[in-house]
């Protein structure tokens, strides 16, 4: 597994995975980014390079635990840009990796050629979700054999009274069966500092961070599952309207990792995007 150096030396590894231009690829969690797979094929299109944040899968932890902080690690993005020896990067950022890539967009927007945000988090950009969000579109399964069960879970986690995660689990997936099962346990966080430092004081500068991408010249794809509890379609569509040259898009059926709940889909919307450098 190859690695490169981070600014203050902390020690970074990625995979490689496919052929073809190359695709920086920034997972959630944070979490080890086994659970991007090759993102349901995408390596079939473009050359992927993921990253394990600091902390994670086979990266080392810093020393400062502070640059955990989603706007630190914006420089272990521009590590990795200089150590492949692109003049600019196409980036795809899952979930709160999107966060990342956002805030490395508003930071370097000349280093950037393309970004796919994929339900994107919203922290970075000061989107609100509120609880009613959430309850209109969980309700939207309500036919399914584990709502009812699924839906008090949240709505004691939404209240404070619960913190059974895993029971609200097939709200984040576009079906419920044993792969998504294995799917959201491997993609848990297991770093709990990295988690805790992620979003702490300073980490996010939303007004900041809003004024100076009205700057970026680069494309922006953000898609939404149409059923994504954590990044739900109004939300995603919010951000979109941000970008100068945002384009949104919604996968039917499709919950928070859409690759998994149709690969075929999800790769021929991303990689059309990708390939659509010559005609912007």
């Amino acid at each position: 597994m190859p690695t490169f150096r981070a600014s203050d030396g902390t020690l970074l590894a990625y995979r490689v995975l496919g052929d073809g231009a190359p695709l920086v690829c920034v997972p959630g969690g944070p979490a080890d980014s086994r659970y991007l797979g090759d993102l349901g094929g995408l390596s079939a299109h473009r050359r992927l390079i993921v990253l394990d944040l600091r902390g994670t899968g086979r990266s080392a932890p810093p020393v400062d635990v502070s640059s955990y902080r989603c706007d630190r690690l914006t420089e272990d993005i521009e590590a990795l840009r200089v150590h492949l020896g692109l003049a600019t990067v196409d980036l795809l950022g899952h979930s709160a990796g999107a966060d990342v890539v956002t805030r490395y967009a508003a930071r370097r927007p000349e280093n950037v050629g393309r970004l796919v945000l994929v339900t994107p988090g919203a922290r970075a950009l000061g989107i609100t979700v509120t609880a009613e969000d959430r309850r209109a579109l969980a309700r939207l399964r309500r036919d399914e054999p584990w709502f009812p069960s699924a839906f008090a879970a949240l709505e004691a986690v939404m209240a404070g009274t619960g913190d059974d995660w895993a029971a609200v689990d097939p709200f984040f997936c576009g079906r419920w069966d044993e792969a998504a099962r294995q799917h959201r346990a491997a993609s848990r966080p297991v770093n709990t500092q990295a988690v805790a430092y992620f979003g702490a004081e300073g980490a996010f500068a939303p007004p900041a961070t809003r004024a100076a991408l009205t700057a970026l010249d680069a494309p922006v794809l953000l898609l939404a599952g149409e059923f994504d509890l954590n990044s739900p379609p109004k939300a995603v569509a919010e951000a979109a309207g941000l970008f100068p040259h945002g384009v949104f898009a919604v996968q039917p059926g499709a919950g928070h990792s859409p690759w998994v709940d149709d690969a075929d889909r999800f790769t021929s919307v991303v990689a059309a995007f990708l390939e659509r450098r010559a005609a912007r």
